[in-house]
């Protein structure tokens, strides 16, 4: 009778620990989901601010055109992108060409002084920064997922429950990691 008590007792802490175990990795999964909507969230108002700032831009930039057509074709391609790995090398493609037409700007002290570009610029910025944070996060969430699918006990409840690891949003162009250099 003492056995069949402490049997049922085992079983009963083994099945409550399967569920929290397998509960943790769908919060965890969820968790990253979540924040690479986030990320999509941000990502969408960069895509609706570039059209302004072209727009904005068109008429003091005419002999700028290659640039603005570059950000333009890099915004298309990037809300085309799907997958982690596939949408972050378009963003950095975009980002690089954003990059590319903030230096062309400089070279319209009218235009920056314009209230309306200047406005768009300031979103755009805010944009920037927010997406760096909400990539930060999701790869902070996609840490903690991958290591609970890897360690152990958890991982064999994540490999009988085809738990997957994702994939982290990384540089993919080797260009984005060098410094600008910047001189006066």
């Amino acid at each position: 009778m003492t056995s069949t008590i402490i049997i049922i007792v085992v079983v009963a802490i083994l099945v409550i620990a399967l569920i929290s175990m397998y509960n943790r990795l769908v919060k965890l999964r969820n968790q990253v989901k979540n924040a690479w909507s986030q990320i999509d969230v941000q990502l969408k108002r960069r895509y609706d601010l570039i059209p302004n700032l072209i727009e904005t831009v068109k008429g003091y930039m005419k002999h700028e055109r290659e640039t603005l057509e570059a950000v333009t074709r890099m915004r298309a391609q990037a809300m085309e992108a799907s997958g982690v790995e596939e949408k972050a090398m378009a963003e950095g493609r975009l980002s690089a060409a954003l990059g590319q037409f903030k230096i062309a700007v400089e070279s319209y002290p009218d235009l920056k002084a314009n209230k309306n570009f200047l406005a768009l610029q300031e979103e755009l910025t805010s944009t920037e920064n927010k997406i760096s944070f909400a990539r930060q996060n999701y790869n902070d969430q996609v840490l903690f997922f991958n290591n609970k699918t890897e360690m152990f006990p958890s991982n064999i409840i994540a490999g009988m429950f085809g738990f997957k690891k994702e994939a982290f949003f990384e540089i993919q162009d080797p260009q984005e990691r060098v410094v600008p250099k910047v001189s006066f």
